[in-house]
């Protein structure tokens, strides 16, 4: 999923091994993710989709004292909220403290790999089917 303020900008789905980049897309205050080949393309990720970052997490404090700070996490699943609110920002991070971050308030230029994708309803209702075998005649 992209967060409402990029639905307009070229985009795409993660992929499993997606190295990824937060940015700022043009003069939007929404912060994503997309590639260092693809400035411009907006990488949109599902919930339940699981990330390693490079380092830990930082987030940005505007009109703080401390404008960055780390929160000691270096994975995270990534999920939606205020999806009952339209004009408010849904794409966020949960880390494995329980926090949940705005992935808006993530700072620019951390990289993250796509390591977990979520499961689909049609992967769970093959895997629910069982094994498929085939008779060799």
């Amino acid at each position: 999923m992209c967060d409402y303020s990029l639905e307009e900008m070229a985009s795409r789905p993660a992929q499993l091994g997606d190295k990824l980049i937060t940015t700022r897309f043009g003069k939007s205050f929404t912060r994503g993710f997309c590639t260092a080949k693809e400035r411009r393309v907006a990488v949109c990720v599902q919930p339940g989709t699981e990330l390693a970052l490079d380092r830990e997490i930082e987030i940005h404090a505007p009109f703080r004292l401390f404008p960055v700070r780390s929160l000691g996490a270096g994975v995270a699943r990534f999920r939606r909220v205020n999806e009952d609110k339209p004009l408010r920002h849904h794409d966020a991070l949960e880390l494995p403290s329980g926090q949940v971050v705005l992935l808006t308030s993530l700072t620019e230029g951390q990289r993250v790999t796509v390591i977990q994708l979520p499961v689909t309803e049609r992967q769970m209702a093959s895997a629910a089917e069982g094994p498929t075998t085939t008779l060799a005649g």
